[in-house]
């Protein structure tokens, strides 16, 4: 697929990076001359220094036979009308633009289509952080928790602790413990190294843990792993922007929450916008402050700044005077492995639900879902099987007779409102959505040739 990248920052590096290795031709527009330089240096794929909405510099990169525009700049407005003249002058046939200002977003029903700004999928990055964010809050304990088939499958990822049912025993046990609850592991990582899940193997303490289960099925077996969490109520957001304002909006009719704001123009208009949310303007890293608001009884405190270093120091303060659990909004990817785990509980990359929302668009096959995990390594998918024992490697076909590519679990497969926790003799039928975990992406173009019909593929 040929494929061109507006914006050489870190969400179209990024993106980049999954894709080069794909099979994919990859050109990326930038106006800093350096970005490109450090790209072109690392991966294999094409440069070109200019504005992404100039018309010479998108046919220069070679618009006019494009499969695919992802316009990722900072800059709402050029991301736009590059999906525009892409459209108007080349003809392109998708275009995907990366769109943060809530008024653009209010309208996006209006403006973005062929007849009006010719945008095929908005990727709206605060929306993708605050629904993250939600879900952890959802579910105490989960270090991670994606949706597939319009919710009704979940894949969370969860540290086992000492005092989990399963902990010390093998993952056949689990249906012992459940007999009513399907679900399936999926991946664990000991020491972050992948493990592949057998019925013998042992669960120990500290594996990141993998599981799929029908939505509904989520806490149960999320208390086998580990002693379940009592569900949280008092929560303090540090930062009024967009995330903090939306994670209010949303939180504030089942929990107490609280918002942090240092800016007094940005904090008088979050108390009149939000309804049940107690609106201070302050530091958030100031200690007396912390204290007066009871930062010792606070269940979660959410640091979503746009300055990586204070949102790191208020949470840790947080933690230092009693707060049960951080989660702390990154945007340096490298900043993310050093604080996870430690006295910060959870960090999130804005950059890492980007691309999930953005692989989604660009996977071949008929890709529903794509979700990045483990800071890019691994992927979660959610394939729609087309086609019939003729023309489909996997239609008519049990799931045991495969071939998997190594490191890839078939978890559960959603058969209208049904959902089917995977078993080696499940067989899989057309329009079938079949949700995957790849421990290694490097598999992700054979899992995509699976799903792919194709009457000559024997």
């Amino acid at each position: 697929m040929k494929i061109i990248i507006i914006g050489a920052g870190q969400v179209g590096g990024t993106l980049a990076e999954n894709l080069v290795g794909e099979n994919n031709d990859i050109t990326i527009i930038d106006r800093d001359g350096n970005s490109l330089r450090n790209l072109q240096d690392k991966f294999d794929l094409r440069v070109v220094e200019g504005h992404g909405a100039n018309p010479d510099v998108l046919r220069e990169a070679g618009a006019q036979d494009a499969d695919m525009l992802v316009a990722v700049t900072n800059n709402d407005e050029t991301n736009m009308i590059a999906c525009q003249i892409a459209y108007t002058l080349f003809n392109t046939p998708n275009k995907i633009a990366r769109i943060r200002n809530e008024s653009y977003l209010n309208h996006k029903d209006t403006l973005f289509h062929n007849g009006a700004i010719a945008v095929d999928h908005l990727i709206a990055p605060e929306q993708l952080v605050t629904d993250y964010i939600k879900r952890l809050i959802d579910y105490p304990g989960a270090l991670q928790v994606v949706n597939f088939a319009n919710n009704k499958v979940g894949l969370v990822a969860l540290k086992a602790y000492y005092g989990g049912p399963l902990v010390g025993n093998a993952l056949a046990a689990l249906r012992e413990h459940m007999p009513n609850v399907e679900a399936r592991v999926a991946a664990i990582f000991r020491q972050g190294k992948p493990i592949r899940p057998l019925g013998t193997t042992i669960i120990e303490a500290d594996d990141e843990v993998f599981f799929v289960s029908a939505s509904n099925n989520i806490r149960a077996v999320m208390s086998e792993l580990q002693k379940l969490e009592k569900p949280y109520r008092r929560i303090i957001i540090a930062g009024g922007g967009n995330i903090g304002a939306a994670l209010a909006s949303r939180l504030e009719r089942d929990y107490s929450v609280k918002l942090i704001e240092r800016n007094i123009t940005r904090a008088e208009q979050l108390s009149e916008m939000l309804n049940n949310t107690i609106v201070f303007c302050g530091d958030a890293s100031d200690q007396e402050l912390l204290n007066e608001e009871h930062i010792d009884q606070t269940d979660v405190f959410i640091a979503v700044t746009n300055d990586d270093e204070a949102n790191i120091m208020s949470a840790m303060l947080a933690k230092r005077m009693g707060a049960k659990k951080a989660m702390v909004l990154i945007q340096r990817g490298a900043y993310v492995d050093l604080v996870q785990g430690g006295t910060i509980d959870i960090a999130i990359s804005p950059q890492q639900a980007t691309i999930s929302a953005l692989l989604t668009h660009v996977r071949r096959a008929d890709i529903a879902n794509v979700y990045s995990l483990r800071r890019g390594a691994a992927e979660a998918i959610e394939a729609i099987a087309h086609g019939d024992k003729l023309t489909s490697r996997v239609v008519g076909r049990a799931i045991g007779s495969l071939k998997l590519p190594v490191g890839t679990t078939i978890g559960a497969i959603v058969r209208k409102d049904a959902v089917l926790i995977a078993h080696d003799n499940t067989v899989i039928e057309q329009d079938d959505h079949v949700v995957m975990f790849l421990v290694d992406k490097k598999f992700i173009p054979d899992v995509e040739k699976l799903f792919q019909p194709s009457p000559f593929f024997l």
